[in-house]
């Protein structure tokens, strides 16, 4: 019979894998388990839902959460959509631990005097005018002029509220030397035309129907700051802006002259603890909606890192400066998070596991090893043990268990590259069955035979 050793005899190719696998399994679960934890808790899933307060009907923040709704949508992400009565519950919403507002549209300036507690701005979307409308004959052009008239000033807890009421302070004019009208946008143009109040103040963008309407109705004019340069010194938040004669109607050339103006910045406010991932998806999406130009501003002069009441978050920040991440840039918010989410587990695994690529060989290479090692302990006692053996008998019984430990190793299924091993224990079985031998044949006479 011929025999022929064939390297790729699935006999020692299963049995390599299965010293392989054995060696390596224990590592391979211990990373799994490790990858599972981090990913589920370490960095979560952005939600898949989430809550945007509004504000009320007079501004358009519900048009804009609409619209960014829809890109949402496209992402599989659901907005709910809150109207609020105003900035202040806006706020009161996002810094309550009981609310789960995530976001929310904020008047800049609203925030100055209440505190912005921990949440982030998102950055500044567009202007919003502080329109001041006065009823007569003449037109005015300081907020000092309203002095004891009947002023509308917009509803507690609203935008135009706030910045109506900082405004008249700084000019002198108090409940004690004027009449303070707190009624909405929609009321103050109406009781403005009837001549109920003789001046409004209004927060709205130029294109809304509340503006467009009132600067066209007669015995009514917009009030032009002079010193409007001024107020945007003393508040940070407002910015000296001029509207152009005609801008609002060409046709019937309103206004008849450039009127200056100020206006804060409407901007997007975040709970401090936002999933990033969520964080750059509504980047990109208000940078696609915000990025047109206006009355007021250039194209891409918004969204913008202009100053607000509330620290601009780290992602909002790497978007200025660089943009989108090359991975949001290019791939569908679901890819974009899975991808982010891998490599923010993966890299600090990374310690673990270049240790354990020296590790596992080594592990691998002392398995395989062990199956033939232990016999070395029995090789060593019965070796020890020669120069004891005193009868015939002892001696015969020292070689039957070599011959015992001899058949085991035979029997033992090693991978080639450890046949070596098992060859090197043999001779060292037959060194000391050699020594067993000699052993006998001076104890023994000459004639006698020791089996093999």
């Amino acid at each position: 019979m011929q025999l022929k050793f064939d390297p790729r005899d699935n006999k020692f190719a299963s049995l390599f894998t299965r010293e392989l696998l054995e060696a390596t399994l224990p590592s391979i679960l211990l990373i799994c388990v490790a990858l599972f934890v981090a990913y589920k808790y370490i960095d979560p899933a952005p939600p898949r839902h989430i809550v945007m307060a509004t504000g009320n009907a007079d501004l358009n923040y519900n048009a804009f959460a609409a619209i960014y709704g829809v890109y949402l949508k496209r992402e599989g992400i659901t907005l709910e959509t809150r109207p609020s009565t105003g900035d202040a519950q806006n706020l009161a919403w996002l810094k309550s631990a009981d609310s789960d507002v995530d976001i929310a549209f904020m008047q800049d300036g609203a925030a100055s005097s209440a505190g912005a507690g921990q949440l982030l701005s998102l950055g500044s979307l567009y202007y919003q005018p502080v329109w001041i409308f006065s009823r007569g004959k003449q037109a005015l052009n300081h907020v000092a002029e309203l002095t004891g008239k009947r002023i509308a000033i917009g509803r507690p807890g609203g935008g135009t509220f706030i910045v109506a009421n900082q405004m008249l302070a700084a000019s002198g004019i108090s409940d004690q030397n004027s009449s303070l009208v707190m009624i909405s946008g929609e009321e103050a143009a109406q009781q403005l035309i009837a001549g109920k109040v003789d001046a409004a103040f209004m927060v709205d963008v130029a294109t809304s129907p509340l503006i467009q309407n009132t600067i066209a109705a007669p015995d009514i004019h917009l009030v032009n700051l002079e010193d409007a340069e001024a107020f945007s010194r003393k508040y940070t938040y407002l910015h000296h802006l001029v509207l152009p004669e005609g801008a609002m109607d060409l046709a019937r050339n309103l206004p008849e002259h450039d009127v200056h103006l100020v206006a804060p910045t409407a901007t997007l406010v975040i709970r401090e603890n936002m999933h990033p991932a969520l964080v750059y998806l509504m980047m990109k999406i208000i940078a696609q909606v915000h990025t047109n130009p206006s009355l007021f501003n250039s194209k891409d002069a918004f969204p913008s890192a202009k100053e607000t009441d509330f620290p601009i978050s780290t992602q909002a920040l790497n978007f200025y400066k660089s943009g989108l991440p090359i991975i949001d840039k290019y791939l569908p918010f679901w890819a974009a998070t899975f991808i982010n989410r891998t490599l923010i587990v993966m890299l600090p695994l990374l310690a673990l596991l270049i240790p354990l690529t020296r590790i596992i060989p080594m592990v691998y290479v002392w398995l395989v090893k062990r199956k033939l090692f232990r016999f070395y302990g029995e090789l060593r006692f019965l070796d020890a043990q020669l120069k004891d053996l005193t009868s015939d008998e002892d001696i015969q019984a020292c070689i039957h268990k070599l011959n015992d430990i001899e058949s085991k190793v035979v029997n033992i299924k090693l991978p080639v590259p450890f046949s070596q091993y098992a060859y090197e224990l043999r001779a060292h079985i037959e060194l000391v069955r050699s020594k067993c031998r000699l052993q006998h044949t001076q104890l023994a006479p000459a004639t006698t035979t020791v089996q093999p």
